[in-house]
């Protein structure tokens, strides 16, 4: 036992140099390690509040476990207010280097809350900054999180011209580590009002650790708007058709979340009429100002259907489905038109003769292949004023979790393993029921440019791929399925993009009817309409006998972090080798002392 006392202090001194070893490797920094506190930051989410002054320059690496994604937020950022892009920013790399992918830039010029997610297995950030001698702060919270899986009504599209939607589980409190987007998209020419009923998250002034951003736009990079917190109930409005609300959470502090509402209006313009041909309905807006030039209002106005009774505001607007309030559905040969006309009923003023206006407006649209042609024309007691504008049928293209069709998967980019069954659907939009969708070609690409290589799963109305089923016609829906793969020599992304014919169901001879055709025949008349659908990108997940390291790891300006011959797994195992020497050692001492005390000398007894 003497022995392995006198081996402790050997393996104390190899532990003290190993470590003041890895001490000098990261000397140059010790401002950038400073800035964390010294803290250990191997946990799976962590909030970090990073300070810097003048002519810093520090780099960190993320290293996420195995099939886990990285997703850092920067929810508060204050650097140097006078200072360029080019000389004080932070940079996020998808690698374990700033030699990796750049995912983005950050600055003091960027209006929005910058958030990354990870591709690869590791994700590297750098900050630089001027010379500026001011006080910067950076509020950052990273998280590992596993691909594919979803919290429940956690972001999604709305497309309707007004509706409501809360947080997940709201009014109970919201979900941990939530990133949920809602993309609301309204009609064109109009703006969207959106109202919070509630807003109850943790209190913070600069909303660092649970927030709601609303940005101006389809995307969270169109300008923000707003960044709030706490309890309040603010009121937004768009200056176009679409707007973005963004809930993100941390680990902490879990409240009631957000109850919001929003109503969709009229952006005010020049025109006294217009007329817009939607792939389901038209709508005609009339200025109030136009009518009382005639001395009319709009309780004078009717349709087709008089029934039908238009939405007042500081306009006057009809919304006339194709398949109702009076409107008329022509077939000709390459088109089809719905028509509707507007009229003013006032009361005549004698049974001979009137001094108004006749005031009647022939609303049509004519649908073509691939666009709508939109045609108004107001009749002002012979007077006709033609208005043409262009459009085309909506479709949109989507995964779906089973053959159901039933829940559309949201994630964007979709997660997914190597031959795992994929369930796609392409959506018609209209109130027409009687046209039917015909998935003509669908190929795939691993770039969404589909610029070469290409793969074919369906060409022709065929199937091009082994695992490809294509579903009989169903109405508005186009559906099939595929086992997922990917690209060799490629990236692991997957775009899929279908070619889409639309016809009209009673038609027999159409193109849609025929199915399957090996040599196709040059008919232009064979089908009413033609569009495409891109869907993507499908990623595939990481390999699941690949090894990662969970951590948040220092490196070395200059240097890759391989390069780095003691980490803390390297000094993990030095440690744990040294143990085993020193009980290996332990024991063979012990034997020996054993052996000297069994062979002992003896006297010999006398004889």
């Amino acid at each position: 036992m003497e022995a392995v006392r006198g081996l402790i202090p050997l393996v104390l001194l190899i532990v003290s140099c190993s470590a003041e070893f890895n001490s000098t490797k990261t000397e140059g920094n010790s401002r950038c390690r400073a800035s964390l506190g010294g803290a250990s930051l191997s946990e799976t989410h962590r909030a970090l509040v990073l300070q810097f002054t003048a002519d810093e320059d520090c780099t960190w690496t993320l290293e996420r476990p195995e099939n886990k994604s990285i997703r850092i937020i920067f929810s508060h950022v204050q650097l140097d207010p006078e200072g360029s892009c080019e000389s004080e920013n932070i940079q996020v790399f998808d690698g374990k280097s700033t030699k990796g992918t750049l995912l983005g830039k950050i600055c003091s010029k960027n209006d929005y809350v910058p958030v990354f997610e990870s591709s690869s297995n590791t994700l590297t950030f750098q900050i630089v900054t001027d010379s500026a001698r001011i006080q910067r702060t950076v509020f950052i919270f990273y998280y590992f999180f596993t691909p594919g899986t979803s919290i429940p009504d956690c972001g999604g599209y709305l497309d309707t011209p007004e509706g409501s939607f809360t947080s997940p589980n709201y009014p109970k409190p919201h979900p941990e580590m939530a990133y949920c987007v809602w993309h609301i998209q309204v009609e064109k020419g109009y703006k969207i009002k959106l109202n919070f009923k509630e807003i109850f998250l943790e209190v913070d002034e600069q909303c660092r650790f649970d927030f709601v951003a609303i940005y101006d736009g389809f995307s969270t990079t169109s300008g923000l708007m707003g960044q709030v917190c706490g309890r309040v109930k603010p009121t937004f409005e768009s200056s176009s058709d679409s707007l973005t609300v963004v809930l993100s959470t941390d680990y902490a502090n879990s409240y009631r979340g957000f109850s919001a509402s929003y109503t969709s209006v009229y952006a005010e313009n020049v025109n006294t009429t217009s007329l817009t041909c939607f792939s389901d309905k038209m709508r005609a807006i009339i200025n109030k100002s136009y009518l009382e030039s005639f001395n009319y209002n709009e309780m004078n106005l009717q349709v087709n259907d008089p029934t039908c009774r238009p939405k007042v505001s500081n306009v006057v607007e009809f919304s006339l489905p194709f398949d109702g309030c009076g409107t008329i559905k022509k077939i000709e040969d390459h088109s089809i038109t719905y028509t509707n006309v507007i009229t003013l009923t006032m009361a005549p003023t004698s049974e001979v003769i009137t001094r108004q206006k006749h005031l009647q407006i022939i609303v049509k649209c004519e649908m073509e292949q691939n666009s709508t042609v939109e045609m108004m024309y107001i009749t002002e007691d012979d007077i006709i004023q033609n208005q043409n504008a262009l459009g085309k049928y909506n479709t949109s293209m989507a995964l779906f979790e089973s053959n159901s069709f039933e829940k559309p998967i949201l994630e964007s980019p979709y997660y997914v393993d190597l031959n795992q069954t994929l369930f796609v659907q392409v959506s018609l939009h209209t109130s027409d029921p009687n046209l039917v969708v015909f998935l003509d070609t669908c190929s795939a690409s691993p770039t969404s440019d589909f610029a070469s290589p290409t793969y074919d799963l369906i060409k022709n109305g065929c199937n091009r791929d082994e695992t490809c089923e294509i579903y009989p016609l169903s109405g508005h829906y186009g559906r099939f399925q595929f086992n997922a793969f990917k690209f060799l020599r490629s990236l692991g992304s997957v775009y899929v993009q279908c070619k889409v014919f639309i016809c009209d169901s009673g038609d027999p001879q159409s193109r849609c009817h025929q199915g399957c055709v090996s040599r196709r025949k040059r008919d232009v008349s064979s089908y009413k309409w033609k569009t495409d659908a891109i869907l993507g990108p499908i990623r595939l997940k990481r390999d699941r006998s690949a090894s990662g390291n969970s951590g948040f790891q220092y490196q070395i300006q200059g240097d890759e972090t391989q390069n780095q011959p003691f980490n803390s797994l390297h000094l993990f195992s030095f440690m744990v080798l040294a143990l085993n020497v020193v009980i290996v050692a332990a024991v063979i001492v012990r034997h020996f002392v054993n052996q000297r005390t069994d062979y002992k000398y003896q006297k010999l007894s006398d004889c």
